[in-house]
């Protein structure tokens, strides 16, 4: 049964369900630092140099499962003492240097950091490069290559530069908090904090002195992960958890996809606001375009919003694939509504917590949303619904989407609209290729995946967004 994709994904998971594991004993602050033991006993390890240093890295992870650094306010973090095995960031002249008489780079660099040794093989001083690449264009022999960590090449968004202690720093100002970096780190050097913490104590405290009802929402692309159970059990284990009910996210996409068909007829041009990494772009990289972001809240907030309004001692519980989704819990327009958000990394954990093995529980139900509602979880289907959302409120409107599928699509649109050539008045944003499906909270990523969430939206029950809906007038 293999539920990670990595073994990165597998490490993080063992330190989020042993926290898990302590908090609902209520021993956690007494053995906290026997947590590493734990997860690396014995007196050897196979992914550090020693067992010692591993450990110490792992009680870094403890901190970060249980909240993280509080005055960083952001929900991306990095291991400074895991971040040292990756080579120096930069353009470096390889073996493959010929030593040629032509000496092109040295020509071509304006800063000087070419020079040559007495077999006329390049260096580059690092101390005047610029890291402009222009002696790597220009060498005949493709000998200079600019080394770039992978967490550097997953963020499109250029917020990872390397500090002079060799680790990774994020730009807060530039981050999105989308977690490509998490996901693509090979060492688990960056992670994003964890508020499992807070969901185990509100379900806690649910089941003692304080009664209220906490609701579990849960996001559409739950479809696609889970592969070794079945969605109906998944349903059943929240319950298992003590959850009161389980909602679909979808049935806000339903009510985002309404209200956002309505305002892009009546202004005309468009971008969404459903992905939270995809609005903190604009506001960063394209200020300009901040009036044309849409007012509608995102489908969590819609929906949250909507229980509280029917229940207003309930707490929300988001799940789903996304890491900024756990800083748009904190903005002041949505923290109201939303008491915590999980991802499916962090669900799994908190499911083995409890010893609940979700394959051996019978099939609970979800049927709240309409198929449009939940298509939001791929790219397109956000378009799709808005399309469905005219149609059904009879508005007259050309609509021309422009979705974008991953953060570079998404700022090649955006330039396209700040330099009025946009051929397109409503951009769908998604900062994760595939949108919510290839979100770094997921436990598996694929394409495969879209086939799953298309899958579950044929089987909704209410097969319009008008009659999914209704139940809420």
């Amino acid at each position: 049964m293999r539920k990670f994709d990595t073994k990165v994904q597998y490490l993080k998971y063992k330190v989020l369900r042993e926290v898990a594991r302590q908090a609902w004993n209520d021993t956690l602050l007494e053995n906290v630092l026997e947590i590493p033991k734990t997860i690396v006993p014995g007196k050897t390890s196979t992914m550090r140099c020693c067992v010692y240093k591993e450990r110490a890295i792992l009680a870094e992870r403890v901190k970060i499962a249980m909240g993280g650094d509080k005055e960083n306010s952001n929900i991306i973090e990095v291991i400074d003492i895991a971040c040292d095995e990756c080579p120096a960031a930069g353009y470096e002249v390889t073996d493959s240097c010929r030593g040629c008489l032509a000496h092109r780079c040295e020509d071509v660099c304006k800063r000087g950091a070419i020079s040559f040794d007495h077999n006329h093989v390049a260096h580059i001083d690092k101390t005047k490069c610029v890291e402009c690449g222009q002696c790597a264009n220009v060498c005949p022999y493709s000998a200079i290559v600019n080394r770039k960590r992978p967490c550097q090449v997953a963020c499109k968004v250029k917020a990872i530069s390397i500090n002079t202690d060799n680790a990774a720093s994020i730009d807060n100002g530039k981050c999105i908090q989308c977690g490509a970096c998490v996901y693509q780190c090979p060492f688990g050097a960056i992670t994003d904090k964890s508020y499992i913490l807070n969901v185990v104590d509100l379900i806690k405290k649910s089941n003692g002195n304080q009664k209220y009802k906490v609701y579990a929402m849960v996001a559409p692309s739950v479809s696609s992960q889970f592969t070794y159970a079945k969605l109906g059990q998944v349903i059943t284990g929240l319950k298992e958890l003590g959850f009161y009910t389980v909602i679909e996210a979808a049935l806000g996409a339903d009510m985002v996809a309404v209200a956002e068909s309505r305002e892009l007829a009546e202004k005309g041009f468009l971008t969404s606001s459903c992905c939270p990494a995809f609005v903190a772009y604009i506001k960063s990289a394209f200020p300009g375009l901040v009036e044309h972001i849409s007012h509608n809240p995102s489908p969590m907030a819609a929906l949250a919003k909507y229980v509280k309004g029917i229940d207003p001692g309930a707490k929300v519980v988001f799940i789903g694939p996304c890491t900024a989704k756990k800083a748009e819990a904190q903005l002041e327009s949505v923290k109201p509504y939303v008491d915590a958000v999980l991802t499916f990394e962090e669900l799994q954990a908190l499911f083995d917590s409890r010893d609940i093995d979700i394959t051996a529980l019978e099939e609970g139900v979800l049927d709240n949303a309409s198929y449009f509602g939940r298509i939001f979880a791929r790219s397109g289907g956000l378009s799709d619904a808005v399309a469905q959302g005219l149609k059904e409120q009879n508005l007259e409107f050309d609509l021309k989407a422009v979705p974008c599928n991953g953060i570079e699509a998404c700022r090649m649109a955006l330039l396209k609209k700040s330099k009025n050539v946009l051929d397109g008045n409503f951009i769908e944003g998604m900062a994760c290729i595939g949108g919510c499906i290839g979100g770094a909270g997921c436990l598996t990523h694929g394409e495969k995946n879209k086939a799953e969430v298309d899958k579950y939206g044929r089987e909704a029950f209410e097969k319009t967004i008008s009659d999914a809906v209704s139940v809420l007038k």
